[in-house]
């Protein structure tokens, strides 16, 4: 209840509602895309601020290691279970979005855990950019063996059809590229670097900018991702039904399973928690702005509306504060 009555959360709620009823209000695009930029400036910068206080660690190794594990885990998992239940390229784009992660859900993550006095460490903001490669990786590697499968199946190798459905796809090394030099991983890179370079002097300048904006501006964007999900909601509800019980159910197999080896690594209360919000979370940015190009076959509607339009609100209404019972529970 006490997430529900942040007032962050609050303006999600009421961005959803706005949408819904089909009001003309709507936040201009320069001024969304500034506003995502700024929580990923602010959020790197209060990662490398905490990590310049406690240095490299045992737990900054295990987290990480987790974090990795868990980036390849979840979209080897979700390509298995789609696979025959959806087309085979729809299965790994789907599996590469929720394979990868939300900055905006771990933003939300990081709201709650200081509200409720939770700390975590700085590297879990590594551990958020880590973490949004892998998938995409898996799901070229995957939609290349499907192109193959499907070709040689169709027994159409030598002819036009499969050379005219892999021609328009980039090569594998231009995809790599664009995914690992996005503007908002490098942004978020850069901020981590810079804030863990500067240290506590640079976090007492930069105070105002990091520190105090950052709950309005937060709650001014989550207005925005409520239009954006209302938007989106209808394509969600067209998806097959496994594809919505999958947005629905998947997220929370995914932070029991990083639970589990957060238990095993012996992380801390905030690090699993973390560990669980981005292992829960799916990408609605960046890997379907990268799979558009790289897995043309599949459905944008599915991969896009199914992260943004289900598991996105789930994660921010009731699954944040159930990953925290649930660590609490188990961590102690």
């Amino acid at each position: 209840m006490q997430n529900l009555l942040d007032p962050a959360i609050l303006f999600f709620v009421f961005g959803v509602f706005v949408g819904l009823v089909r009001s003309n209000l709507e936040i201009p695009p320069a001024i969304s895309k500034f506003l995502s930029l700024y929580l990923l400036m602010a959020i790197g910068l209060k990662g490398g601020f905490a990590m310049a206080a406690t240095g490299l660690t045992y737990a900054t190794a295990a987290a990480l290691g987790a974090a990795v594990l868990m980036a390849f885990l979840v979209p080897t998992l979700g390509y298995a279970l789609l696979k025959n239940r959806v087309s085979r390229f729809d299965a790994a784009a789907v599996a590469a979005s929720y394979g990868s992660v939300s900055a905006v859900t771990f933003v939300a993550g990081t709201q709650y855990l200081k509200s409720i006095g939770i700390d975590f460490g700085g590297h879990m903001m590594v551990a958020l950019v880590i973490m949004e490669s892998p998938a995409i990786i898996m799901a070229v590697l995957l939609a290349s063996a499907a192109r193959h499968a499907t070709a040689q199946q169709s027994g159409a190798m030598a002819g036009g059809g499969q050379r005219v459905s892999a021609a328009g796809v980039p090569p594998l090394g231009k995809i790599l590229h664009e995914s690992f030099t996005d503007g908002a991983h490098l942004l978020l890179l850069g901020s981590l670097a810079i804030g863990f370079l500067s240290g506590s002097a640079g976090e007492a300048m930069m105070k105002p900018f990091s520190g105090d904006l950052f709950k309005g501006m937060l709650a001014f964007f989550l207005l925005d991702m409520g239009l954006m999900v209302a938007r989106n909601f209808q394509q969600a509800r067209k998806a097959p039904l496994v594809l919505i019980g999958y947005a629905s159910l998947g997220p929370v197999a995914h932070a029991s399973i990083a639970l589990g080896l957060a238990w095993v690594l012996g992380l801390g209360l905030g690090d699993t928690v973390m560990l669980m919000i981005l292992s829960a979370s799916a990408s609605y940015i960046v890997v379907p702005a990268v799979l558009r190009y790289a897995i043309p076959e599949a459905n944008p509607a599915l991969y896009f509306g199914l992260s943004l339009g289900i598991t996105f609100p789930i994660n921010i209404l009731i699954g944040i504060p159930l990953y925290t019972f649930m660590a609490q529970q188990v961590m102690g």
